[in-house]
């Protein structure tokens, strides 16, 4: 039987990355340049980031936009809890590791630079911006407005209020590739009416990766007394910010995305002042009115997810939120430069670092992107996911920093055969 101080004699093991590759992590970063850019090419780091996961390398896995493979130490911990739980859910789980999601409380709102009497840990993003786009009180009439580019899930969220509570949802479409943050923050501020209640935003698109100018879209909200919900999903530990470079007073976002925390964890960000305003999606007791922790009512949960989040923010923290975001954009260029000269090869991402970062949506035209992603998996092993919207449509590929350059090269080589001579 796993005993308790075990288990914490364990953890304490995991948190200390008592395992060779990351050991050595430990010490290439102490050689590694300050500059990002230059460290996001040392390969010799990087190579030991890779070893810490366990995969499948008969496939090039370019689909990390929708969930990401965790590395080996959080993976560890996340089962020696399950173990632990299952040895009397109701004593070890309920008494000894639910308490513990205080810890990782405070460490997700160290990280996001806010109190963490502000964060709520939830299941995944979806659930987080769930709680707001329900939690308003809104009445017949009053609009709520988001983009055409916005995640569906969201929309159909907004679309029940329209016909459960009589609200109007509005979209406003926003370029695909901006050239400024002007013409984003134009078009969203064209859409507001005297009766726009809600807007909800992006961080990071998941069509295409577009990085949208929040804090600018988050003060335009300001000034006009519209609350605006940031749908972060794309964006935590993908990108190096903090929450007061965004100014925003609400923001979900996954933690099985980029930070490559345990499949079903989240968090959402509301700010204090505006905690008792918004109900939860789930029952709580009115004592709780002034408390983040209403938005986690949501009955009978493993708490070996949201304790695992620990050890993913140490690993992320291990590599560095500069060094991975500029990692990241290293990869796509690794690939994309390659592509960005053929003819019939459209990118529906800008390349500029300003709008974009590791999630890249590209077109060779002339083929429908399902059979693309078919033949790139049948042919090549490469997996990618499709994107079909009104307004553009190719293959969305994401990389992470588990990706080698040699498959990124792979990739590359597929894709310049598939637009020269075609997949028939």
């Amino acid at each position: 039987m796993l005993t308790r101080r075990e288990l914490l004699a364990a953890t304490v093991g995991a948190v200390a990355f008592k395992n060779e590759a990351l050991d050595l992590c430990e010490r290439l970063i102490l050689r590694l340049s300050s500059d990002p850019s230059a460290a996001a090419e040392d390969e010799d780091f990087w190579i030991q980031i890779q070893q810490a996961f366990t995969l499948d390398r008969s496939m090039v896995n370019l689909n990390n936009g929708g969930v990401c493979p965790s590395p080996r130490v959080v993976l560890d911990a996340l089962k020696r809890q399950l173990d632990y739980s299952n040895q009397a859910p109701s004593y070890y789980m309920w008494r000894h590791l639910e308490d513990e999601v205080e810890a990782v409380r405070q460490r997700l709102a160290r990280h996001f630079g806010c109190d963490k009497e502000e964060i709520a840990v939830t299941r995944n993003a979806s659930e987080a911006l769930e709680i707001c786009l329900f939690g308003f009180d809104l009445k017949p009439g009053d609009e709520v407005l988001t983009t055409t580019q916005d995640y569906p899930r969201m929309v159909n969220t907004l679309k029940q209020r329209e016909r459960r509570d009589g609200i109007v949802l509005r979209q406003v479409e926003i370029p695909v590739t901006p050239r400024s943050a002007d013409e984003v923050v134009s078009a969203i501020e064209a859409g507001i009416t005297n009766r726009t209640r809600l807007l909800l935003i992006c961080h990071v698109i998941f069509l295409n990766g577009t990085v949208l100018p929040v804090r600018r879209i988050c003060e335009l909200g300001r000034a006009r007394g519209i609350p605006v919900v940031v749908d972060g999903a794309h964006a935590f530990a993908h990108l190096a910010f903090s929450r007061d470079d965004l100014r925003c007073d609400y923001y979900g976002t996954s933690l099985h995305k980029w930070l490559m925390a345990p499949i079903g964890t989240g968090f959402l960000y509301v700010r204090r002042d505006k905690i008792r305003d918004l109900w939860p999606l789930m029952a709580a007791p009115a004592e709780k009115d002034d408390d983040i922790r209403k938005f986690e009512e949501i009955g009978t949960h493993p708490a070996a997810n949201h304790n695992a989040v620990a050890e993913a923010l140490t690993f992320h923290e291990l590599i560095g939120p500069e060094r991975k975001e500029a990692r990241l954009r290293f990869l796509r260029d690794r690939w994309a430069n390659r592509l960005r000269d053929e003819k019939n090869v459209r990118f529906h991402t800008s390349l500029d670092p300003e709008f974009s970062c590791g999630l890249t949506t590209v077109e060779i035209v002339g083929i429908e992107p399902s059979a693309l992603v078919e033949w790139l998996w049948k042919e090549h092993r490469i997996f990618v996911v499709a994107i079909q919207h009104e307004q553009f449509r190719g293959i969305r590929v994401t990389p992470n920093v588990y990706t080698t350059l040699d498959e990124l090269d792979r990739f590359a080589d597929a894709m310049l055969l598939a637009a020269r001579k075609g997949i028939g």
